[in-house]
């Protein structure tokens, strides 16, 4: 597996989706997301299996991938993990982490990338914060060793301008797709936002990995 996500990352939540979740993915996809996180963790892991093997199977007919949240990969080669753990992470042909300040992308070791939140406020997650707002999304992608999304209350295109110009690869959406009436609409329009937008030079490069820190609450 080549390359890290970047543009948009869709994140799952069949909850909040306003049609069944197999139906939300294929019009995100049809809407220029290629990477799909899939959560859901509540399912039994045979059903979550099963989900998987169809996402999968939408998001290849786009040329997408699916990552899977959890240490598991569900018969994939992807996942996508908490900032808690497990350390180091497991040996596959995508990893990505959850983080939240400089003192969890400094424990980054192989990861390939990174989502910092929350960027904006978000009903999803209420109990992290306050806001990184751009200005401090830029501050620590400037120390980050792994390229980085941001995620946390991406609604708009604007939204979605200001991390790209921040230095953010991409960004990581959820609600912003899954509670849209159409979703392929909603995916095009951050996707293009995304791809238009222009990146400052002064948050583009990448920190070494031997960064100092103080410990930080792991991930709730």
């Amino acid at each position: 597996m080549s390359g890290g996500p970047a543009g948009v990352l869709l994140l799952t939540d069949r909850w909040q989706a306003r049609r069944p979740l197999a139906e939300v993915v294929a019009g995100a996809a049809a809407g220029g997301v290629r990477w799909v996180v899939l959560r859901e963790k509540d399912l039994p892991r045979a059903e979550r299996a099963a989900l998987a093997v169809d996402l999968r199977a939408i998001l290849a007919e786009a040329g997408g991938t699916l990552i899977v949240a959890g240490p598991d990969p569900l018969g994939g080669d992807a996942v996508h993990l908490p900032s808690a753990g497990p350390y180091p992470p497991p040996r596959l042909g995508l990893v990505g982490r959850s983080c939240h300040d400089r003192a969890e992308l400094a424990r980054l070791t192989t990861e390939d990338y990174a989502t910092l939140s929350p960027v904006y406020p978000t009903s999803t997650k209420p109990g992290y914060g306050p806001p990184l707002r751009p200005d401090g999304l830029g501050a620590l992608i400037a120390v980050s060793p792994v390229p980085v999304l941001a995620l946390g209350g991406v609604q708009s295109p604007d939204q979605v301008a200001a991390c790209v110009e921040a230095g953010a690869v991409g960004v990581a959406v959820l609600g912003a797709v899954m509670r849209a009436d159409d979703p392929e609409a909603a995916a095009a329009t951050l996707t293009a936002a995304a791809a238009t937008a222009q990146p400052s030079n002064a948050t583009t490069t990448q920190a070494p990995r031997e960064l100092p820190y103080a410990t930080t609450e792991e991930e709730r």
